[in-house]
């Protein structure tokens, strides 16, 4: 088989990169991580990429020339496909148009239902009876591209927001990896 070359772009503990690495060094998974992507020097994730030796960048994307930055470590290691996995940064659309349906993101919510930030608090505000999680590609409008998978679970009324969270992480670390299998089964 061979393994796409992947970049994972994160900004915080990296759970979900942790996961995808684990899976990657299965002989029958499609892809490869070939190079991790920070947009904060801080994250916790950074750890696994010097851990499995597995090549990584820090992008300050308050500097104009990022994107260039970006672009140029994409093309060095030869990536041809994206994970966002907790990545708290909009994808450029010119980026998106380089990698048409080959970034996908994983987002802790029932998408459509609460795109973007704080998720947990909104649904429990909102009385919400299900959560969980949707792997889905990226295009220009925040949390709206098509759907690869989601998984959910019913919300219990002892739940709080890190209850929430907790319950959802590991249903992505079943659905990021499924996505991902199914993406490539049907290439």
């Amino acid at each position: 088989m061979v393994k796409r070359k992947t970049c994972v772009f994160i900004s915080g503990r990296g759970s979900n990169l942790k996961n995808l690495i684990f899976h990657s060094r299965d002989n029958n998974f499609p892809i490869k991580i070939s190079l991790i992507i920070s947009n904060d020097k801080n994250a916790y994730g950074i750890n696994y990429a010097k851990k499995f030796q597995i090549p990584f960048i820090i992008i300050n994307t308050k500097l104009r020339n990022c994107e260039n930055k970006i672009l140029l470590n994409l093309k060095k290691y030869k990536i041809t496909f994206i994970c966002l996995a907790g990545y708290m940064k909009i994808i450029s659309s010119s980026l998106i148009k380089k990698f048409n349906k080959r970034i996908i993101n994983i987002h802790p919510s029932l998408l459509p239902k609460f795109k973007g930030l704080n998720t947990f608090s909104r649904m429990l505000k909102n009385k919400e009876k299900k959560a969980g999680c949707t792997v889905h590609y990226v295009n220009e409008k925040l949390d709206s591209g098509i759907t690869i998978t989601r998984k959910s679970f019913f919300i219990d009324s002892k739940d709080n927001e890190l209850l929430l969270k907790k319950k959802t992480q590991i249903l992505e670390y079943q659905a990021f990896p499924e996505a991902i299998i199914k993406i490539f089964r049907n290439n």
